[in-house]
């Protein structure tokens, strides 16, 4: 039987399956005396305190596995066990109700659940599995119920959940976990983003369509690319699958070898593969892989996970730290970039109906130039240990770009009074991830001295889709024609100008793109280091001259599934994994 789902992290598993049981709390009914109402708020706050211990250790080391973006979601889960709200709700229950601290905390998750399923938006409906997983923590801590065991790590298995949280996930073993299916959930859901960070292929909802339930020891084929579940898979199935997955491995294996070789077409065009990084733990990685460089640093990370602003000493010893490390490869710092969907605990932002068109990015630290200073001061100092560049996120105008800059410049005559060395001619460019930075390119470029292309920001500005809505995510065409002209105008401009242009978004990470960066004549690409051996693999395996006159037709094409479909075909053919690169890799 074939189920359709969603595709919510890329790969192919076979193998039996393991139901994870759903949470059943066996709950007291009768109600306190009023004299025993302290000792249920003692055992509420000793629940919420052990609770803490043990998701601050659950971060720690699931950090060590992914790096701090991933592992930052657990800066949500303790953020619920400090949420007034949340916590008011089942203090109340105790109080009025005389309800055993336990019953309290399992109502307060019944009515948030319900209230966020009740919500339109999807981001918000999967922010409800984060609370359930919050107050189930606290709940096993309260009953002094054990954890849900897992299988022992000597059989591999297919997890089947209805869905599953972050904390239990956090504690798989990814060697023994083949692929996992749940119910609910969807490409936002945190399990989702943890999955895609630890390699495993998963797909999800399901809840609609898995009719026949599947029980541990079934035999199971999840094709997490294209969001496939078969079970009772027949014989053909199971084949198929598994060469596919074994080709899939050979290509791992192959791409690993291009990580010393230059990212050079067949006839000599030449293209720079950086990486985009939120630590030095990801840096590694990058380097590792091959990475020229570092073409965004997402110094936003270093603000999170703390109590407090960063300083000026913490922050210059990792930017030292990173640019050292790239060994005179360049590596472009991105301001602080908080606002939208990044938030600190430490620093209150205004509840907006619009938080993606609101206060964030330049905005904030152009609002607040005393935390901007510390931080060009501390990229400063490190520009004298590397080739580090700075670059300002969400530039609209050119107003900004010049009150950015004035900060800028009473950054370094604080460092020339105090003596400090840093690179006095350092090169300051803008994400250009709006409409507006786009149509006024030619002016931002007689200020900047590079671009660098976001396009995550800007597919979803140009077609007013936020791409975090799972209701309108089919809307999100990083092809559109209209996407295709803003990046050509910004390319354009720059070229005028005489200044480098960039891409950092995803596009820059799709190898189907390849063929419009080498006719828009953008060299320099930056990626998540687990895409750079696949993007150089398949620059090594294309033809410039080629690939131009695909891009030519492309931009003379009018809808995005044509555009999609024509680079798609073009990337079949001259991409394939078991193509020789010897040519380019000797």
């Amino acid at each position: 039987m074939k189920i359709q789902g969603i595709n919510g992290a890329a790969g192919i598993a076979i193998g039996k399956a393991f139901v994870l049981p759903s949470w059943e709390w066996d709950l007291p009914d009768q109600k306190m005396d009023s004299v025993d109402l302290a000792q249920e708020f003692e055992r509420l706050y000793e629940g919420i305190r052990t609770s803490k211990h043990e998701i601050e250790y659950i971060k720690n080391e699931f950090r060590e596995v992914v790096g701090p973006e991933e592992s930052s979601i657990f800066d949500a889960h303790l953020a619920i066990l400090e949420d007034p709200v949340f916590m008011n709700e089942i203090r109340g229950i105790i109080e009025r109700q005389y309800k055993a601290a336990e019953v309290a905390v399992k109502e307060a998750i019944d009515h948030f659940v319900t209230m966020f399923d009740l919500l339109e938006d999807e981001y918000m409906k999967e922010r409800a599995i984060d609370i359930k997983d919050v107050g189930n923590r606290l709940l096993k801590h309260l009953l002094g119920a054990p954890e849900i065991t897992l299988p022992s790590d000597t059989q591999p298995y297919i997890l089947v959940a209805k869905e599953l949280s972050p904390s239990q996930l956090a504690h798989l073993n990814p060697s023994y976990v083949l692929g996992i299916v749940t119910l609910i959930g969807g490409k936002t859901s945190h399990s989702a983003i943890m999955a895609r960070a630890l390699g495993i292929p998963l797909v999800s909802g399901l809840e609609a369509s898995l009719d026949l339930p599947v029980e541990t020891g079934d035999l199971l084929v999840v094709d997490g690319d294209n969001g496939l579940v078969f079970t009772e898979p027949d014989r053909k199935t199971i084949e198929r699958y598994t060469m596919l997955r074994n080709k899939e491995l050979k290509k791992k294996e192959q791409l690993q070898v291009l990580a010393t070789v230059d990212a050079v077409t067949k006839d000599g065009a030449v293209l720079q593969l950086a990486s985009n990084i939120s630590s030095v733990k990801e840096l590694d990685l990058a380097l590792k892989h091959g990475a020229k460089g570092v073409g965004l640093f997402r110094t936003e990370f270093l603000y999170m996970d703390r109590a407090t602003f960063p300083g000026e000493q913490e922050q210059y010893e990792v930017y030292r730290m990173v640019a050292e490390k790239t060994a005179g490869q360049p590596v472009v710092i991105r301001t602080l970039d908080i606002g939208g969907d990044k938030q600190l605990d430490y620093f209150e932002l205004p509840e907006e109906d619009n938080p993606f068109l609101g206060y964030r990015a330049i905005r904030i630290s152009l609002d607040r130039k005393d935390l901007f200073k510390t931080q060009l001061t501390a990229i400063l100092r490190a520009s004298a240990a590397g080739n580090v560049k700075i670059m300002y996120p969400m530039i609209s105008s050119v107003e900004e770009l010049e009150q950015a800059n004035e900060v800028l410049r009473e950054a370094m005559a604080d460092l020339d009074a105090r003596g400090l060395a840093y690179d006095s001619h350092i090169q300051v460019g803008i994400m250009i991830e709006v409409p507006a930075a786009v149509m006024i390119a030619d002016l931002l470029a007689e200020e900047a001295d590079f671009f660098s292309i976001g396009t995550n920001d800007l597919v979803q500005y140009v077609l007013a889709v936020d791409r975090m809505n799972e209701q309108i995510a089919h809307m999100y065409h990083p092809y559109h024609p209209a996407v295709l002209r803003m990046l050509r105008a910004t390319v354009d401009a720059a070229h005028t100008a005489g200044i480098d242009v960039s891409v950092c978004g995803e596009m820059a990470g799709d190898e189907r793109s390849i063929p419009l960066w080498l006719e828009l004549g953008i060299r320099h690409l930056s990626m998540s280091p687990q895409s750079l051996l696949r993007v150089k693999h398949r620059v090594l395996n294309t033809t410039a001259a080629d690939a131009k006159e695909e891009a030519r037709k492309c931009f003379a094409l009018r809808t995005s599934s044509d555009i999609e479909e024509r680079l798609q075909k073009f990337n079949d053919v001259s991409g394939s994994p078991d193509d020789q690169s010897g040519s380019n890799a000797s």
